[in-house]
């Protein structure tokens, strides 16, 4: 979209703004949602969630200024998620949160009209199908999310090496070594999920993403939750501006169904 890279969560370029250089933000399955638990139909055809994140191949972690980023090398269907709804695995691309002011507000989707202070999201891919991550980001079944809410409470002892790592990349536009991080550790041991057909969550906001979104939500510390917080939406030479609420509100659901792997 050229004259347009200023996209953002602000007053003039947030998410209310985003359908006038991206006309498919008034789409017909369009992400997040608000996820009536009880308007949630059990399918019993829905197969359990398979994760193999077991050779934990992370390159990278960055600030896209917009939010901060896991990279993973994603040659092979090693990491990946295959069952659920889906006939093909996915290969796990990268992940990334969104995340509040305060503990009010942060995720994304909500649960019958409740916001957690922040959502993890596994993107992956359908690398059966499409020879590109690129050309599966523009596939209406080439891209699958798992999404994961974020409670506060005790702190998660794994995700320190994350939040440890967030002082590399204070800035938009930097980019700090990450190896061998296995996101397994990001994911609660339930993973009863919700899933329905959407859309990428931020610009340019593709229709290609069959979302999982997992019920039971893990828990890290607010300490843990503040360096987040810490992040800038700018570089090193523009004046700071945190990165908080980079979340985009629910969107009409428009018909579609939200389909339960487990019985409410």
């Amino acid at each position: 979209m050229t004259g347009y890279r200023s996209w953002g969560y602000g007053q003039d370029n947030g998410p209310s703004e985003w359908h006038k250089s991206y006309p498919i933000a008034q789409g017909n399955r369009q992400s997040p949602i608000d996820i009536v638990s009880a308007r949630a139909v059990y399918d019993p055809n829905l197969k359990p969630l398979i994760i193999s994140y077991e050779s934990c191949t992370s390159l990278s972690i960055s600030n896209n200024g917009h939010s901060v980023m896991v990279e993973f090398e994603d040659t092979n269907d090693k990491t990946g998620i295959s069952g659920g709804p889906f006939e093909n695995p996915f290969r796990l691309k990268q992940f990334h949160f969104h995340w509040g002011t305060k503990h009010s507000q942060g995720s994304e989707h909500t649960i019958d009209g409740k916001p957690f202070p922040s959502e993890l999201h596994l993107v992956h891919w359908n690398a059966r199908k499409y020879a590109t991550f690129g050309e599966a980001a523009v596939a209406p079944d080439g891209l699958a999310v798992v999404g994961v809410f974020l409670e506060t409470g005790k702190e998660h002892a794994k995700m320190n090496r994350l939040t440890d790592a967030l002082y590399m990349v204070k800035f938009k536009g930097t980019k700090a070594q990450f190896r061998s991080f296995n996101p397994k550790c990001l994911l609660p041991l339930n993973l009863d999920y919700w899933t329905y057909l959407g859309s990428l969550t931020t610009p340019p906001l593709n229709e290609s993403v069959t979302w999982i979104v997992l019920k039971e939500p893990i828990r890290i510390s607010e300490k843990q939750l503040e360096k987040f917080r810490m992040l800038l939406f700018t570089t090193e030479e523009d004046q700071k501006i945190q990165m908080v609420n980079n979340f985009r509100p629910p969107q009409p659901l428009k018909g579609r169904v939200v389909r339960a792997s487990f019985k409410a």
